[in-house]
């Protein structure tokens, strides 16, 4: 693949991030039973007294979230996830003094119980859709109510959401399919992946990209980025992409090229 990198430098070394901790608030959120009292202390942690207004970047997070919302939310309290996620940042500052502060809050996306999270769809806004963020000097660290955490997890979604959010303060938002892939292989190219995938042969993702490089359909980009599976289960379009997140391990196995 060529030109999906961008040709000229970020932004970089005007950034600094520093840790918006908000899961001590939320677990105080959840210890109130599911209702309307509970729904009016998020709505206050969200946004104050200014309706509409963002004062912590807590939208990814459901206030009516089940029991198991809640116990995942302290299992990550339990690891000590926000301390991590603090030492990982310190390793990303130590530019001007004068530049932005970037605050970044974790947040958990319930897409076991949650009856407004699709894990699919809300993945690719956690990804691409950050303009609202970006405007805030914000950055949020997504976790998931069905996966494992561990420390590594967490230090590298840390790392992933600031160099995806680095990444936007020198591009405008993602319209091509090019330029989608563009930015998540910028941000991969930053972080080291330990795992392998099973699939070894991506020879008809590679296809696929180059014939539709230049599209900007949103069904050929999501299916690229997330499967055929995925596009299935919303009635999208499917273009014959098998594997769950292909394109996303596709882009990992393109960043773990250029590292060797």
């Amino acid at each position: 693949m060529q030109q999906v990198l961008p040709a000229f430098p970020l932004k970089s070394l005007i950034m600094n991030f520093e840790l918006l901790p908000v899961v001590d608030a939320m677990l105080a959120i959840y210890v109130l039973p599911a209702g309307m009292d509970r729904f009016q202390q998020y709505l206050q942690l969200l946004q104050g007294n200014t309706p509409g207004d963002m004062l912590v970047p807590a939208g990814g997070f459901n206030p009516m979230g089940k029991k198991q919302t809640a116990a995942q939310l302290q299992l990550l309290r339990s690891l000590q996830a926000e301390r991590i996620m603090a030492a990982t940042l310190d390793t990303l500052n130590g530019g001007p003094e004068n530049g932005p502060v970037f605050k970044v809050a974790l947040n958990l996306a319930d897409d076991l119980h949650g009856a407004w999270t699709h894990h699919f769809t809300t993945d690719y806004d956690n990804r691409f859709k950050l303009s609202g963020l970006i405007a805030r000097n914000y950055a949020t660290v997504v976790f998931w109510t069905s996966e494992t955490y561990s420390e590594e997890l967490i230090r590298r979604r840390t790392l992933e959401s600031c160099h995806r959010t680095r990444y936007r303060i020198s591009h405008p938002p993602s319209q091509t399919l090019q330029e989608h892939v563009a930015q998540e292989l910028y941000v991969a190219s930053q972080v080291n992946y330990h795992e392998t995938h099973c699939m070894a042969d991506f020879s008809l993702l590679h296809e696929f990209y180059t014939a539709h490089a230049a599209d900007t359909d949103y069904s050929i980009i999501f299916d690229f980025l997330y499967g055929d599976e995925a596009a299935a289960g919303l009635n999208y379009a499917q273009y014959g992409i098998e594997g769950e997140k292909a394109g996303l391990h596709y882009i990992r196995h393109l960043a773990n090229g250029q590292r060797k």
